[in-house]
């Protein structure tokens, strides 16, 4: 491949940054079948903040980068790049269908000699055994004779400005030797920090999902562990202190798991390892437990409201936080939506505050409304208020002052970032 044209298909948190990278290097053009999405790109504007607006215009001016909802417009590039969402359905089962959609727009363009890269999360064998027979399918062309493939796992972190894709090192792979140099030559020109080649595709697929897992597993660990202290009344993160003054111990915290990486992707490796035959308990075990924590969270804000002598039937209730992390607008899988439905057994009168949500995908996603008020116009309007994410804009609030009685009302905090001097429980 002696000149490099480009074509990412998928421009959400992953597939933007990857796209406005390459094109400070090559051609590159973005594809997506949001049109909505599309225009707001081509406009300079990404409502994902993963991108900033002025690096996205100097993309677009300075190095032709656009975004398309037209096949015709990517069918002569030569280096696709599939970077689709890889979600599950209602039982936890991998949902290969974005995948595979994607794995038909790449057959409708590709052609002799050409390369189509996989960055969603997979199973070890999803490339190879689901994804690339399609391709062969739709286009008529033979895998490893007339078009190759690679897998480079994205390794992307919403909200994180300081992880950002030009310096996270990459893993690469590819169907043959030399397709496997030339990705990691093409993913080499971009990156800061370099990339690991893998010796196989399924190897930089498995690599992927076992980040993902292990970081699942050890909060998990966490969250038990919270659970185990609170119920003997000895403060977790007390705990979590006094460990971590020993030189090998892995500080962590507790909390809730949402998000689109580590609340998902396990099942990816849980489902394909119960082919083989292997029950894997711990990542199951794990993903039930952090499942579970919103409700387990709600309980505890119930106790607390119990103990203070406060009528939970009816109360008002104010949940700061919808994002699934702080500082990002990203509600995929957010568990506060679970704390929300818990609490929601016993009153109506619950309101949610984030200022960095979208309220329409809110709506749209979990039927909720959001507040439209200014935070300052909810001082002294509830019961109990529950800080459920880590905004920056909940940083230096005096949270008391949000209660209508600041001496019996109840303060949780879910992240262990406020005082405990002015907080009634945490996790």
């Amino acid at each position: 491949m002696n000149t490099v044209k480009i074509a990412v298909i998928g421009l959400g948190y992953v597939g933007l940054p990857l796209a406005r990278l390459f094109s400070t290097k090559f051609p590159t053009i973005g594809f997506d079948l949001n049109q909505h999405r599309v225009d707001s790109l081509n406009n300079g504007h990404d409502a994902t903040l993963e991108v900033d607006d002025c690096l996205l215009q100097d993309a677009i001016n300075n190095n032709g980068f656009r975004c398309t909802t037209c096949l015709d417009d990517i069918r002569d590039c030569n280096f696709y790049v599939v970077a689709v969402p890889t979600p599950v359905d209602e039982n936890n089962r991998p949902d290969l269908r974005p995948l595979w959609g994607a794995s038909e727009t790449v057959g409708k363009v590709i052609s002799k000699g050409d390369i189509v890269v996989y960055e969603s999360t997979v199973y070890p064998g999803v490339t190879e055994e689901e994804c690339l027979p399609v391709v062969e399918k739709i286009s008529g062309l033979k895998f490893n004779k007339d078009f190759f493939a690679g897998y480079s796992p994205e390794r992307i972190n919403p909200g994180d400005k300081e992880h950002t894709v030009e310096k996270i090192k990459k893993v690469t792979s590819g169907s043959t030797p030399e397709v496997a140099d030339i990705v990691d030559q093409v993913y080499n020109t971009v990156l800061i920090n370099g990339t690991h080649k893998a010796p196989s595709i399924k190897v930089a697929e498995a690599s992927k999902i076992i980040e993902n897992s292990q970081r699942d597993v050890n909060i998990a660990f966490m969250n038990e562990l919270a659970k185990i202290f609170n119920a003997m009344g000895i403060d977790t993160n007390d705990v979590i202190e006094a460990a971590s003054s020993k030189w090998n111990f892995i500080k962590l915290k507790p909390g809730l798991v949402g998000g689109h990486c580590i609340s998902v992707d396990p099942y990816y490796l849980i489902q394909k390892a119960q082919v083989y035959g292997v029950l894997p308990r711990v990542m199951f075990s794990a993903r039930r437990l952090n499942d579970g924590m919103g409700d387990y969270v709600a309980n505890q804000a119930i106790k607390c409201m119990n103990k203070k002598g406060l009528l939970v039937k009816n109360a008002k209730i104010l949940i700061l936080g919808i994002t699934f992390k702080e500082n990002c607008p990203d509600i995929r899988n957010t568990k506060i939506v679970d704390i929300y439905h818990t609490l929601k057994e016993y009153t109506d009168n619950i309101t949610i505050y984030d200022p960095w949500a979208n309220p329409e995908a809110v709506i749209h996603e979990y039927g909720i409304k959001l507040s439209d008020s200014p935070l300052q116009d909810l001082h002294g309007q509830f019961d109990t208020v529950i800080l459920g994410v880590a905004h920056r804009q909940f940083l230096d609030i005096n949270v008391r002052t949000l209660l209508s009685n600041s001496e019996s009302g109840v303060i949780y905090d879910v992240k262990g970032i406020l005082d405990r001097s002015v907080i009634d429980g945490r996790l």
